[in-house]
């Protein structure tokens, strides 16, 4: 089993609070200091306060904040929760290229990234296949640990972006024989949860029937993530469109 290597191994700290969008306080051995969030949205439906947290270090003079926060920790044991949804396509890559995602696309001869389709840019084609890849956070699904606080669900509203590439894909099939949309978990599932709606449900819901219809292939993989590096946990079908 192959394994992404960091160039070396996140910093633990714990994330104190969100501070803005793109911003959090932290605490790295009892210096607290704010580091950037890679992702908008909350983590699930879980108060970002007093999470343990992995980061990266970037000694960028450019920078202005030298961590990122790419995992956070929601249940009892070491099930990383990785959010940096820009990570999830170096993994993918990675991982086609170690040949270990042969079950969603097997016969390639390159992995191209950011290919153009129609109006969009899909994330990658891989050979020949069209391949557009989400990261959800707005529903994790691990069995929180006794510590984690929750906050009421708030509905969210950009669907625009995944309902335009999902039927980009679908029309990549009258000149293809495959196209596929990818959900990547940067953790491994302990409890399925019911998937948070958006306001724009049932327009999302009916694109992702029409591409199912039309031939569009849904899947799915699981990873462990660990300080070290990731490592593929599960690829397979999936059945929860």
């Amino acid at each position: 089993m192959s394994k992404y290597l960091f160039e070396k191994p996140l910093t633990r700290g714990t994330l104190l609070k969100r501070k803005s969008q793109f911003t959090a306080l932290v605490d790295i051995d009892g210096v607290e200091l704010t580091a950037h969030i890679p992702t908008t949205n909350r983590i699930g439906d879980v108060e970002n306060k007093n999470l343990p947290c992995l980061l990266s270090y970037h000694d960028d003079p450019k920078r202005k904040l030298k961590y990122d926060i790419e995992a956070v920790l929601l249940s009892d044991d070491e099930n990383w929760i990785g959010i940096n949804q820009i990570l999830s396509n170096r993994l993918v890559e990675f991982f086609f290229c170690e040949h270990e995602l042969d079950a969603i696309v097997s016969n390639f001869d390159s992995v191209q990234r950011e290919v153009k389709l129609g109006i969009s840019k899909l994330d990658f084609k891989v050979g020949d296949v069209y391949l557009e890849v989400k990261t959800p956070l707005t529903t994790i699904n691990v069995k929180y640990g006794k510590n984690i606080k929750t906050l009421p669900p708030k509905s969210f509203s950009s669907t625009d972006r995944m309902v335009k590439h999902l039927k980009e894909l679908a029309e990549s099939l009258k000149d293809h024989e495959k196209a596929i949309f990818l959900q990547v978990f940067q953790y491994r599932i302990t409890e399925k949860k019911e998937r948070l709606r958006s306001t724009h449900y049932e327009e999302v819901s009916q694109t992702f029937t029409d591409a199912a219809k039309a031939g569009v292939e849904f899947w799915e993989v699981q990873m462990d993530f660990r300080p070290e590096g990731v490592t593929l946990h599960s690829v397979e079908k999936s059945t929860d469109l």
